[in-house]
Order: C-alpha cells, then sequence, then structure tokens
C-alpha cells in the first residue's frame, strides 16, 4: 500500500500534525477534533480509493497506533491525546507506517525529554536526587523504595504529541522523497 497520491491529503495530515503540535505545547492537549476527523476521513479515503484493502490498511492503523501507546497512558506516562494522535498517524499510514513513526517518537522523544530536562534543570533538580536516592538504596540493600514528591512540586509534563508529529511527518517526508515509497516495505 503506497502513500496517498493526492496531495491535498497528505497536505492535510501534515497540517493536522502541526496543529497537534502546536495545541499540545500550548494547552498540554490534543483535542478530539484534531484526532478523530482525521481517522474518519482517512478510513472514508482509503475505502473509497481502495476498498476493502484500503479500509483494512486504515483501520489496522489505528488499531496498531492506539495499541502501542495504551500501556503508557494506562501507567499514566501520556495522555490519552497522544494515542489517539498516534491512531491518526496510522489510519494515515497503516501499520507498518505507524510502526515506522513509533520508532521515530521514540528516537526524537528520548532527545526531546533530555533536552527538556536540561532546559528544566532547576525544577527538576529534586526528581534527579530522589530518583539517585532511590537508586542508591535499590543497589545497596536490593529493595526498591519509592520516595514520592512533595505535594507543592510542579510536575514537569513533557508535550510527547510533538515528538509524534515529528515522528510522523519526518516518516512522511522520508516516503515522498522515494516517490511514494510503498508502506507494506516496512514489514
Amino acid at each position: 500500500m503506497h502513500l496517498p497520491n493526492d496531495g491535498l491529503f497528505i497536505l492535510l495530515s501534515s497540517c493536522v500534525l502541526i496543529a497537534a503540535a502546536i495545541f499540545d505545547l500550548r494547552y498540554q492537549k490534543i483535542p478530539n477534533k484534531l484526532t478523530f476527523p482525521t481517522m474518519v476521513i482517512s478510513l472514508a479515503y482509503f475505502g473509497a480509493t481502495r476498498g476493502l484493502e484500503g479500509l483494512l490498511f486504515s483501520a489496522g492503523g489505528i488499531l496498531l497506533g492506539m495499541a502501542i501507546l495504551i500501556i503508557p497512558y494506562l501507567m499514566g506516562g501520556m495522555g490519552a491525546g497522544d494515542v489517539k494522535l498516534l491512531g491518526a498517524v496510522g489510519a494515515v499510514l497503516g501499520p507498518f507506517g505507524v510502526f515506522n513513526v513509533f520508532v521515530l517518537t521514540g528516537i526524537i522523544g528520548g532527545i526531546y525529554a533530555v533536552l527538556f530536562l536540561i532546559v528544566n534543570r532547576k525544577r527538576s533538580k529534586g526528581s534527579f536526587l530522589r530518583l539517585a536516592t532511590m537508586i542508591k538504596t535499590f543497589v545497596r540493600t536490593g529493595q526498591f523504595i519509592y520516595i514520592p514528591a512533595p505535594k507543592n512540586e510542579k510536575k514537569i509534563k513533557l508535550c510527547y504529541g510533538i515528538a509524534i508529529a515529528l515522528g510522523a511527518l519526518c516518516t512522511i517526508a522520508w516516503k515522498l522523497s522515494y516517490h511514494g515509497f510503498p508502506i507494506s516495505t516496512f514489514q
């Protein structure tokens, strides 16, 4: 299955990704008004242009994209908007494309997290000290003892939608540079 040849579809998908990153950065939320219509439009587009195969391609991407991030969401590591955004990306790029985005997002997200902690080192100093104490205690005693943050400490929140958007945009650009490189080759 190839990327859509319709430049307008690719442009609209890219605009949704940019908007999601901006919303996540500004409001720390990714609105359903971006993710759900992207899923529905992608399902309709691929169903109309490629029949049942296209519909299954898009639906499979949604399911895999959301399944990949559901455990981190359930553990409190990210918001539901991030899960839905990766599902929307899957609707556009299909299962193999969304997996590629997930890998790139992990790399970009790791770099983003390190840079974020460096920039916010004063706010994150307490977190580092607690983590170091927990690790030191574990190494010395073999027991993991969790040290909770003080109630008045403000949590540092990463906007992971930015990493997802960058991973998806890089994937789209890479595929377009190979003239609609088939998504199925990510197998």
